[in-house]
């Protein structure tokens, strides 16, 4: 079982950093976001939502409390708390034989911290497009 995406993955969300996204991300990644109906398509877009995402989830409380690991896919349970809300999800990914992550794909709970975290990954896409 080859978890060489895996292990790059969880040092990224370790680190904070998105650094080894490049590396990490298939040039054909499909990205599923929690507030975007339809899927993001390609490298680039995956790099801005993940990025984004590690600054808005990115505190001391974040932490993976369950993993489901195959062989080329995983499903990681994750718990964090911002501003007071209590953020229950799961990360669902998949990678290819060259161990790039080809679909990524993000699932939240309650609908209360889906409302907070919609506002603040607009937010952050915003200020990045700005740039």
């Amino acid at each position: 079982m080859s978890t060489s995406a895996l292990d790059a993955w969880h040092e990224i969300v370790r680190s904070r950093s998105p650094k080894g996204l490049g590396a990490l991300l298939a040039d054909d990644v499909v990205f599923h976001s929690p507030i975007v109906h339809t899927p993001q398509r390609g490298r680039a877009v995956a790099m801005q939502y993940l990025g984004s995402a590690l600054i808005v989830f990115g505190n001391a409380s974040f932490r993976y409390v369950r993993e489901v690991v195959g062989e080329r896919d995983a499903v990681l349970e994750f718990e964090v708390e911002i501003e007071g809300i209590a953020v229950n999800g799961v990360d669902i990914l998949r990678w290819n034989e060259a161990g790039q992550v080809t679909d990524f794909k993000v699932m939240i709970r309650p609908l209360k911290a889906v409302n907070m975290i919609h506002q603040k990954m607009m937010e952050m896409l915003a200020g990045a497009q700005q740039q």
